[in-house]
């Protein structure tokens, strides 16, 4: 049987070298505390619970709500932006709800990408920003996000040549896996950047409600004009815990959003309307404090980890938003070998390779576990880092 070659390379992924050595970790018998994964581990709140299990008893819950949805979780997007943001969406042409974001993200390329056309994508990013082009056959033009840069594309290093072919930009903040944020008047620059260079700008903003920190994270298109080139995606995943219900929503610009939508309305007939009723029901308020305490837990659990590792010789920044944390390789191994070791010890963590070259050298660690298995982690890496590390006048070194 002969595979299509745009997935042939897909399965030797760091992500399926690390569900190997977790089932051999598990074969061992060593306990694991994994925090790989980028899965809330708290469920959702019982009004939104409450709203799916009604709805599904209704015999009239069962039909097709085809592409677009139902005016309730449209208007509902639309409120919500205007409510977060001050942004004004016509939720008939600027709002199309997704079966989670990765649905959008991934389809968007079905929509615009041919085969060869150049796309710049983040580095490190999320995997389906890469494997999505893979699949239409793009070419990825990666711009690097360094921690001198904080962990934002340097628009004025893209070589004018790549930034006229490039037909779209992938952008993601509060960011996966750096977990940093970014300002309002970087995306005015990545406006007219697009503007100049005829480019569509995809902005990826699944975290925006996880945030530590003020200010809040700004919306793409609070920034002028962003509307005219681009959209932005969201997921009630992460923000109401729904994670395996599917609702995500695309809002920004009408013909990218209509093309989109041509490319799902040949391929799916809708998402499950009482998952729809639940994600209109959280947008219009009654889960805020749902969404607060969420990010309380967020934030103890990350200054736990924080404080626990530096007592072990182990800084690293501390994340303003996301349910991540981005740190250096404290030893003097590759992120995969670290990763590997510290999961032998019992504590899986996720290799920066893992989200492209300049991932290299970090890990990223997801606060999705409680906080006694919080510490009982940081504990395991206190024990692995002093069995592994010598302080002397020249510093750190691996042994």
């Amino acid at each position: 049987m002969n595979i299509a070659h745009r997935i042939q390379g897909f399965e030797q992924s760091i992500y399926s070298r690390l569900k190997e050595l977790k089932e051999e970790i598990f074969r061992e018998g060593t306990a694991l505390i994994d925090l790989s994964i980028g899965t809330p581990d708290m469920a959702p709140p019982e009004k939104i619970k409450r709203i799916i299990s009604d709805c599904a008893l209704d015999s009239k819950a069962y039909d097709y709500t085809l592409t677009r949805g139902t005016e309730q979780i449209r208007q509902a997007c639309a409120d919500w932006y205007k409510r977060r943001f001050d942004v004004e969406l016509d939720p008939q042409s600027e709002v199309l709800p997704l079966m989670g974001s990765q649905d959008g993200l991934s389809h968007i390329f079905w929509a615009f990408v041919d085969k060869g056309d150049y796309v710049l994508v983040p580095d490190p990013g999320y995997p389906i920003y890469s494997d999505g082009l893979a699949l239409v056959e793009g070419i990825k033009a990666p711009m690097p996000l360094k921690e001198e840069n904080h962990y934002l594309p340097d628009l004025s290093s893209i070589d004018g040549h790549t930034a006229q072919k490039a037909k779209m930009m992938m952008l993601n903040y509060p960011n996966n896996p750096t977990a940093a944020t970014a300002p309002l008047d970087f995306f005015q620059e990545v406006v007219a950047f697009a503007k100049k260079n005829n480019i569509i700008v995809c902005h990826d903003a699944a975290y925006s409600e996880l945030y530590f920190e003020e200010p809040k994270p700004p919306s793409f298109l609070q920034a002028e004009g962003a509307k005219g080139v681009g959209v932005e995606f969201h997921s009630l995943s992460k923000t109401y815990n729904m994670a395996g219900a599917r609702l995500g929503f695309i809002v920004g610009n009408a013909e990218i959003i209509k093309a989109l939508e041509t490319v799902k309305s040949n391929i799916d007939y809708g998402i499950f309307r009482p998952v729809l009723s639940a994600g209109a029901a959280a947008l219009s308020g009654i889960c805020d404090e749902a969404a607060k305490r969420n990010r309380e837990v967020y934030k103890k659990r990350r200054d736990i980890w924080i404080a626990g590792c530096a007592q072990a010789g182990w800084k690293m920044p501390v994340s303003q938003a996301s349910m991540y944390i981005w740190a250096p390789v404290p030893t003097q191994q590759d992120s995969f070998s670290f990763s590997k070791d510290l999961a032998k010890a019992g504590v899986m963590l996720i290799p920066g390779a893992a989200f492209g070259k300049h991932g290299e050298g970090y890990v990223r660690i997801g606060l999705v576990q409680e906080e006694k298995e919080i510490e009982k982690a940081v504990e395991i890496v206190r024990d692995f880092l002093n069995k592994r590390i010598k302080k002397d006048a020249s510093g750190i070194e691996y042994e």
